[in-house]
């Protein structure tokens, strides 16, 4: 599980073709070297992978199939920047939502607004998503815990602040690119109770 606080960027170092899916090399802030075993899960752009290596400053991951499909990692050169986010320890605070880095699905930068040393970006997205998603309810985009501003039947908007925009990719993202998006475990119960009692969402 994660918080959805990133805490810092990689970068993508080698990508290798496997017969099952992708391998991922990624070099990783110094100050996260140390904290990281083989086998320990990481969130990369919100996507949960397992470490299958680690030397020293550079980890690797392989993302399968279902992962390429429903993600955007299989968009990746060598060179990009990536989210990352290790598991949640029992001990640490739970300062951004309940994060599975289980994404749902991509989406689109559709617009980018300046205001002032924020910026409000808007994002269009898959129906359904949008469907599970509120005013003022809680979003992951590239894994960044962002709150909802608004939401239509396609698109959301976020206000994202200048640290936000600092310390992870979401600060170089043009529109039209492309962005994973989990939404709110608490949404998706809450359709499907819905949804078996007879009440459409």
């Amino acid at each position: 599980m994660f918080t959805g606080l990133v805490e810092g960027t990689g970068v993508v170092k080698e990508l290798t073709e496997e017969d099952n899916g992708l391998r991922l090399d990624i070099k990783v802030p110094r100050e996260m070297a140390r904290g990281c075993e083989i086998g320990d899960s990481v969130a990369i752009n919100g996507c949960c992978l397992t470490v299958i290596e680690r030397r020293r400053r550079r980890w690797s991951f392989q993302a399968g199939p279902e992962t390429l499909a429903k993600t955007n990692l299989g968009m990746l050169e060598v060179g990009d920047r990536v989210n990352l986010e290790r598991a949640l320890l029992p001990t640490q605070r739970l300062g951004g939502h309940i994060v599975q880095g289980h994404v749902d699905g991509v989406g689109r930068v559709a617009k980018i607004d300046a205001e002032g040393d924020w910026t409000r970006m808007w994002f269009r997205v898959p129906k359904p998503l949008a469907v599970q998603m509120v005013a003022k309810g809680s979003v992951a985009v590239d894994g960044v815990s962002l709150t909802v501003v608004d939401v239509s039947r396609d698109q959301f908007s976020a206000a994202l602040i200048p640290h936000t925009l600092e310390h992870t990719t979401l600060g170089s993202r043009s529109r039209g690119d492309t962005v994973n998006i989990e939404t709110d475990i608490l949404a998706k119960y809450v359709q499907k109770l819905a949804s078996q009692n007879g009440r459409t969402c």
